[in-house]
């Protein structure tokens, strides 16, 4: 699948047509020696159907040649290696792992959904080779083609097909994406608070009942002093049947976290990370091909170009100068071949917002079935803890009948006194 090839500035595309899916899973079993363990990652493509073993540092090399492929396009960068020892404090070795997963699962995502990555040779061998030893195999398809500007038909025409105010468009587009992206990232935000909260929401419930059972368990006797004795003794038997909602409702609720971590918080990730591959092919721009073209026209006419007129008279002037001709167009042609990328990328960004719909309507039938999954379960409490507190009214009121019935007797022996 390629972008506009009728008229590469003008992007059709539906999300529909965008690509295949991939899945990610950490393999059970850790490989290497028993002091050199390293995770394993299972990967299976929709289009291939063939499950494939990989390492992170297979994720590494294919990602740099990627970036060095395709340095005019949107690459999605990689989760880290490694995480800050303070993070580390705060995060088990088993939920860093599901986090990198879910990182990896995002960067093949927008990979396998690129219309021009996805037809890649280096995507092709990542996802169905099954040799162990795939980053040679990538490395040498790479120096095979070179760049995309080497193999591009677009390559020799990109100047034709942009509009002539392509750089106001360019920085127009890049400022209100600029603003979505922050945007995104503060929903994001809140959107992991609230799955957080779930999650101890349902610690805390869990606790509750917990401690609603320690309290029911507690077989200690009271003192025969004590009123509504028999009451308490009744309610506290029912306490550790009690505890068992509470479990239940703290299950509806750690599944409600997980809901909202699935289905918002990763949706909103794979928006932000595109949205920041955009920012980082942006700044290449910048940094790249424009300062490399700019640095080629000052050659020409600054000191290293009157020495190489001089030298050019001197010696093959021809040659030489047909040489820095040739190097200045070629420049210039890359130049306009990363704005036509560029502008492209744009459209892409573009087609991938409508998601926001989508996330937003599962965002709310989450909160939906949240909240009802937690309203069945507290409107199954309420009838037992009506049972409760009458059954503990009765024996409130036969402890209460007991305790005349024996005060009268009482108070009959003392006027008759002993015989």
């Amino acid at each position: 699948m390629h972008l506009g090839q009728q008229n590469p500035v003008v992007d059709g595309l539906s999300l529909k047509e965008l690509g295949d899916s991939v899945l990610v899973e950490i393999e059970p079993r850790r490989k290497g020696l028993p002091f050199l363990k390293h995770v394993e990652y299972r990967i299976v493509s929709k289009c291939f159907q063939i499950p494939v073993q990989r390492r992170y540092s297979d994720f590494e090399v294919f990602h740099g040649l990627l970036l060095q492929k395709f340095i005019y396009r949107m690459v999605p960068p990689l989760p880290p290696k490694r995480i800050l020892k303070g993070v580390l404090n705060s995060m088990s070795d088993r939920e860093f792992n599901d986090s990198r997963r879910r990182g990896l699962q995002r960067f093949m995502t927008l990979v396998i959904r690129h219309p021009v990555l996805a037809g890649d040779e280096l995507v092709n061998i990542f996802l169905s080779a099954s040799s162990a030893d795939v980053q040679n195999i990538l490395r040498d398809a790479y120096k095979k083609t070179g760049d995309e500007f080497l193999t591009s038909q677009m390559a020799l025409h990109g100047k034709v097909y942009l509009p002539e105010d392509i750089h106001t468009q360019a920085a127009a587009n890049r400022e209100v994406i600029a603003s979505i992206h922050n945007s995104f990232n503060k929903l994001r935000d809140v959107a992991e608070r609230m799955a957080q909260r779930s999650r101890e929401n349902s610690s805390d419930l869990l606790m509750f009942g917990k401690d609603l059972s320690e309290l029911g368990s507690d077989t200690s006797d009271l003192p025969m002093t004590a009123t509504m004795s028999k009451a308490w003794k009744t309610q506290r038997k029912s306490l550790v049947e009690l505890s068992g909602e509470f479990g239940l409702l703290a299950d509806k609720a750690a599944h409600q976290g997980s809901r909202e971590e699935d289905e918002v918080v990763e949706k909103l990730n794979l928006l932000l990370e595109q949205l920041q591959s955009y920012k980082d092919l942006c700044d290449r721009h910048d940094s790249g091909v424009l300062l490399e073209h700019q640095r080629a026209f000052e050659k020409r006419s600054g000191p290293v170009a009157t020495h190489l007129k001089y030298q050019n008279s001197i010696e093959q002037p021809e040659s030489r100068l047909s040489q820095q001709e040739n190097t200045i167009i070629t420049m210039e042609m890359r130049s306009y071949f990363s704005l036509l990328c560029l502008h492209q990328e744009t459209q892409l960004v573009f087609t991938y917002l409508p998601l926001v719909t989508s996330i937003l309507g599962t965002f709310v039938h989450s909160q939906i079935q949240g909240h009802k999954e937690m309203g069945d379960v507290w409107a199954d409490l309420h009838p037992k803890l009506k049972d409760l507190f009458e059954s503990a009214k009765e024996a409130s009121s036969r402890s209460s009948s007991s305790q005349k019935h024996t005060s009268r007797g009482q108070k009959t022996c003392a006027i008759i006194g002993p015989t």
